[in-house]
């Protein structure tokens, strides 16, 4: 399963296909995002064509983290049809991810 690298060039062309896509931002030297990373790789190999996975670094696209009001890292948002669904602040467990689908 391939985690897209999502930049304001492909975001929302990303957030409107199908299937949904579960973003997550996050930042290089945020210690709770490096918790979090290995989180999202799992719940992304398991659901495989079920959703798919994007994340944004918002140090490098800080104008996506402020169109989607992001003030704390890691956020993960879920998307379906271009449309933001649930957001989740903070590292989460796998189920919780689940849980969104």
């Amino acid at each position: 399963m391939e985690i897209l690298t999502l930049t304001v060039d492909n975001f929302d062309a990303a957030i409107q296909a199908d299937p949904p896509i579960l973003v997550d931002f996050w930042a290089s030297w945020c210690g709770p995002c490096r918790m979090f990373a290995p989180i999202v790789e799992d719940f992304a190999q398991e659901n495989a064509g079920k959703v798919r996975v994007g994340k944004v670094n918002v140090d490098e696209e800080p104008e996506l983290a402020k169109r989607f009001r992001v003030m704390s890292i890691p956020t993960a948002i879920l998307f379906r049809g271009g449309q933001a669904v649930s957001t989740l602040v903070g590292v989460q467990p796998k189920e919780t991810l689940e849980a969104l689908l």
